[in-house]
């Protein structure tokens, strides 16, 4: 009688993140998707010679200032047109209505410092009218004012689309903002003047021109380097970084991948892209690396406490809280909107 082998046990892994917030490799059921950004790979070391690179001796920054900004859409409301044909008959005429989105956003920077440890440095909020509407106007109501913001309609852009990038173009505008008091705000701390370190949550679009700041990208759909060099990243150690290179899509900057630690699993489990400008010299990126290697690892996140561990470093987890706690109960802006439309 022939018995049959056992069949391999499959062996597989749990993405740690939260299902609600998608994956940290975002287009996880087809792979990272191709780039087409220009890359130059020999900012740091050449092609050949690419390695994963371990942490070294840095000097300390006076302070680490985190900066993130939160939005939520409070409601779509449609702005009636003027008249756009005459009337066809007595008290008749034609109407046009044009989407809008009322959101709140907010913003602010957790200061980490030697003396205070972390805490809360800067915070703003504010409230606007997203449209395409230009009768468009603010609207009033008990829960504060919807600043308008009218932007020129598109045809070939989806009005969604439209609508959703002016209103991420306000928030990177406050996130300028509050990053800016913050490092007035330093002064009375005892930092020396330019000692710190500003790490925003995302992409530094729109921001490069912040001194010592990097851009934190916690996921990633795209691959920006070769083939061989792309699947170097998946075997970075803890703490371990990629040499440094120079990348160009709609705009320019220096970016390095570096690996959070966390749990073994996933290939790309923990791993983060951090970005700098595309202006300072290579020297200078090279430093900003190394200072990120040293220094980000310790403000990695914990499953058991997070759901996007490691990558949502703890005071970036704490600040996006005390953000959303300050845009207010959605129920009763909602109620607010309302009673304003009908008023």
């Amino acid at each position: 009688m022939t018995i049959a082998a056992p069949a391999s046990r499959m062996r597989f892994h749990v993405d740690g993140w939260d299902p609600t917030y998608g994956s940290s490799v975002e287009n996880a059921e087809h792979g990272i998707a191709d780039s087409t950004a220009k890359v130059t790979l020999h900012t740091e070391l050449a092609p050949a010679d690419w390695k994963p690179i371990s942490p070294s001796q840095v000097s300390a920054p006076g302070a680490v200032l985190f900066v993130d900004g939160v939005r939520r859409v409070e409601a779509r409301i449609w702005i009636e047109q003027p008249p756009s044909a005459p009337a066809t008959s007595p008290g008749n005429t034609v109407r046009d209505a044009r989407m809008a989105l009322c959101a709140s956003y907010a913003a602010g920077t957790v200061c980490c410092c030697p003396d205070r440890g972390a805490h809360l440095l800067t915070i703003d909020y504010r409230r606007g009218l997203f449209t395409t509407a230009t009768n468009a106007a603010d609207v009033p109501t008990t829960a504060g004012t919807y600043r308008a913001t009218i932007t020129p309609d598109d045809e070939d852009q989806n009005l969604a689309v439209l609508l959703s990038t002016a209103l991420q173009r306000q928030l990177t505008d406050l996130e300028v903002l509050v990053a800016t008091h913050a490092r007035t705000a330093l002064t009375g701390h005892g930092i020396p003047e330019d000692s710190d370190l500003l790490v925003v949550d995302g992409p530094l679009r729109g921001r490069t021109h912040l001194p010592r700041a990097l851009g934190f990208i916690k996921s990633h759909r795209t691959a920006y380097l070769p083939p061989d060099l792309h699947a170097m990243i998946a075997t970075l150690a803890p703490g371990e970084r990629s040499p440094v290179f120079l990348m160009g899509t709609s705009w320019d900057r220096h970016a390095w991948y570096l690996r959070l630690p966390c749990t073994p699993g996933a290939p790309w489990a923990g791993i983060v892209r951090l970005e700098c400008a595309a202006d300072i010299p290579a020297a200078a990126a090279i430093e900003l690396a190394n200072l990120s290697q040293a220094l980000l690892p310790r403000y990695a996140s914990i499953e058991y406490k997070d759901t996007r561990a490691p990558q949502n470093l703890v005071p970036v987890a704490g600040l996006e809280r005390e953000l959303r706690r300050h845009l207010g109960n959605p129920i009763l802006l909602s109620r607010a909107l309302r009673v304003a439309s009908a008023s």
